[in-house]
């Protein structure tokens, strides 16, 4: 065995630090990994997660995102609870749902993106439906299961509307258009973001010959979508909830600076979109969803408290749960960058 002097000893010492220091900065090095989920097929709308991609924002905070299409914003919630994802963009309100029946299970949302609600019911003009009651003696229909179908009694009970002389048929949501073109109904319960662009699919102009009454200029002032991560993912990587909270916000003020430069990022993740109806979608999303006074008051990403319990009040009464989650259940802001990084700014480019 070789004689070891102090130089020596001192030698081999530092040269096992260096060792370990290097393989500690290669482990701190590698990226986490997200599973993603978006709301449904690649949508114009989706286009800051695909921007913080592209821009190397998910690179920058050490996550490695995967991002997979989705089957429906209400299946979003179920998703992650199952496991196969982390995060992804879907609907608050079906986060509350789930929430009031498995306390502490379901996915929480973190970054508020859809400010305003697209449930809405879109009327035939030739309806002679000017008025929400004019409703009344009329034929609404809508798919069964949906928020603006389900929430319909809770709708007519703010506005004073009498169900009993509305008739109701169901469909399935891709019916929902032809019938209301062919006159099998008057009026459907849809969500606007999803009608109004298969309307323009079938050769319709939804702005003339349609008129649309939102829930939100009804008394139904409930949150959408935004996106949201696991109860596992909080509970063992804040850090990264942190990163994936701050690329998707700078992102989605990046979009409404440069429209244009973000649909070249929803094309380069999916190369058959309608580069026309998609642009024309995430313009809609962002005037009719997400630019908001409220949102120019507390900056995208976040909600009110206040508004977002009496929005799961109205969820709990439309879908007779038997718990009322707090909004602490609902929503965690902690993770939202400062006010003053997180205004949302919207240029007709």
């Amino acid at each position: 065995m070789p004689h070891l002097t102090k130089r020596n000893v001192f030698g081999a010492l530092a040269a096992a630090g260096l060792f370990a220091l290097a393989a500690g900065t290669a482990a701190a090095q590698q990226p986490t990994n997200i599973r993603f989920t978006l709301g449904w097929k690649t949508q114009g709308s989706d286009a800051a997660f695909f921007v913080a991609r592209d821009k190397g924002y998910f690179a920058r905070e050490g996550l490695n995102v995967t991002i997979d299409q989705g089957e429906g914003s209400g299946a979003t919630v179920t998703r992650i609870m199952g496991g196969a994802y982390d995060a992804g963009f879907g609907d608050i309100n079906a986060i509350i749902q789930n929430a009031a029946a498995n306390p502490g299970m379901a996915p929480v949302m973190v970054y508020q993106m859809w400010n305003q609600p697209p449930f809405a019911i879109v009327a035939r003009n030739s309806s002679g439906i000017k008025t929400i009651k004019d409703f009344e003696g009329k034929t609404l229909g809508g798919a069964q299961g949906t928020p603006t179908t389900r929430l319909m009694p809770v709708f007519a009970r703010v506005n004073g509307l009498d169900l009993s002389k509305i008739r109701f048929t169901n469909m399935a949501p891709n019916l929902q258009e032809p019938m209301l073109i062919q006159g099998h109904m008057d009026a459907a319960m849809v969500f606007n973001i999803t009608s109004y662009f298969n309307l323009v699919g079938l050769n319709q102009d939804p702005d003339k010959d349609y008129t649309w009454f939102s829930f939100a200029d009804f008394g139904m002032d409930l949150y959408s979508n935004g996106m949201m991560v696991s109860q596992r993912l909080l509970r063992e990587n804040p850090r990264a909830v942190q990163g994936l909270v701050r690329a998707v916000s700078q992102a989605t003020i990046d979009v409404g600076r440069d429209i244009a430069g973000a649909m070249a990022s929803v094309r380069r993740y999916d190369q058959l979109v309608d580069m026309n109806v998609e642009q024309r979608r995430l313009r809609f999303a962002y005037e009719k969803l997400m630019v908001s006074a409220e949102g120019r008051e507390i900056g995208a990403g976040d909600v009110k408290d206040d508004r977002l319990a009496r929005a799961i009040d109205m969820v709990v009464q439309g879908y007779g749960l038997t718990r009322t989650p707090a909004p602490s259940e609902i929503f965690n802001r902690s993770f939202l960058p400062p006010r003053a990084e997180r205004e949302l700014v919207y240029l007709a480019n």
